[in-house]
């Protein structure tokens, strides 16, 4: 049987870069970027689907600047509102499935539990509230998706978390650093991997639409920005790190032109019960990606 054909958007992403390599044994993948497909314009975006004509169309494309997002509000919706509602009425038309991943920042961190995937949205931002427009569109246009919302995503390329922290280590002797935020820190590779085993059950169903939705995906356990950092220290050998101290701070010591949700935390007990799929602890997932080559 011939293997099925995938469009992945966002190829030069944290996630996007991991998915080209899990997904090549399950099908034949078509991967682009910016300048190859430009998502501030939807019709070229829908009529690159369309050329291409893949069973699945996959969305690890978004705008992510979180700051930059409040004053670039415009290409912020363009990016994260109107090309994956674009892009999911292009694969409905072929009858193909689109997956799009979400964000934890859909929420305003009031809860004080794991959110579950039918918590209401409240998004404090721009970023926020154009990635849960692109969730609304998707569900719209096509019955065939498959959300991910994901929290605190890092990796081992690229820009994020760990790195930063990583690089400020070796240059100070001090970082301080948020300790009244709580999330998943997630690697990428893991959801990565999460995302091409689910799609596999998916594809290989023949009533698959039963699969369809927003399902939570991130690491086990929860901690805070100053204890993942303080973890990211200490993994750094001694000869190569400057850094002494992780000093303990308040949002408020730490304003920034958006806000964020103190509390990011997503119980991904829908994820295991539909798919029999669960990430490891936040902690062993931060081993594994520090360890990998």
């Amino acid at each position: 049987m011939e293997s099925p054909h995938i469009l992945l958007l966002g190829k030069h992403g944290q996630v996007g870069w991991e998915l080209r390599r899990t997904l090549a044994p399950l099908a034949r993948v078509t991967a682009l970027d910016y300048p190859e497909v430009d998502l501030t314009r939807p019709d070229a975006a829908r009529r690159l689907v369309l050329e291409q004509r893949p069973q699945v169309v996959i969305n690890a494309a978004a705008y992510t600047a979180v700051d930059k997002a409040e004053s670039d509000a415009e290409t912020a919706r363009l990016i994260n509102a109107v090309a994956p509602g674009a892009l999911a009425e292009a694969a409905r038309a072929l009858g193909a499935w689109i997956v799009h991943f979400s964000t934890d920042y859909v929420f305003d961190g009031t809860k004080r539990e794991p959110y579950v995937e039918t918590d209401a949205p409240n998004p404090l931002g721009v970023y926020g509230r154009t990635k849960l427009e692109g969730d609304e569109a998707v569900r719209a246009a096509n019955p065939r998706h498959l959300i991910f919302r994901l929290c605190w995503v890092y990796g081992t390329r690229g820009q994020n978390f760990l790195l930063t922290i990583q690089r400020l280590a070796r240059e100070r002797d001090t970082l301080r650093v948020v300790c009244d935020q709580f999330g998943c820190p997630t690697w990428s590779r893991l959801i990565a991997e999460a995302t091409t085993l689910a799609l596999r059950q998916v594809l290989a169903d023949p009533d698959g639409a039963r699969f369809a939705g927003t399902y939570h995906l991130a690491a086990g356990g929860h901690t805070n920005w100053h204890a993942f950092a303080t973890r990211i220290v200490e993994r750094l050998p001694q000869n190569e790190r400057r850094c002494r101290e992780v000093q303990a701070i308040s949002t408020a010591e730490y304003p920034t032109p958006a806000r964020r949700p103190a509390w990011s935390v997503l119980d991904c007990g829908k994820l295991k019960r539909t798919f029999g799929l669960a990430l490891p602890d936040w902690e062993e997932g931060l081993r594994l990606a520090l360890d990998s080559p």
